[in-house]
């Protein structure tokens, strides 16, 4: 049995779905980088300058 070649939908709909994919990636990245850097930080001055220690 021979095998079949694969349609023109197919690689466009692979194509589009590998770019949703590196996007989605890459915002979560982005989220979890920023959520490291929030968590490590030290102590943070609100507006009126007063320490806040998280």
């Amino acid at each position: 049995m021979a095998i079949r070649v694969e349609h023109e939908l197919h690689k466009r709909r692979f194509g589009r779905n590998l770019g949703v994919g590196l996007v989605l990636a890459a915002l979560i990245a982005i989220i979890f980088g920023l959520t490291i850097v929030k968590v490590t930080s030290g102590p943070v001055a609100n507006a009126q300058g007063e320490i806040i220690n998280r």
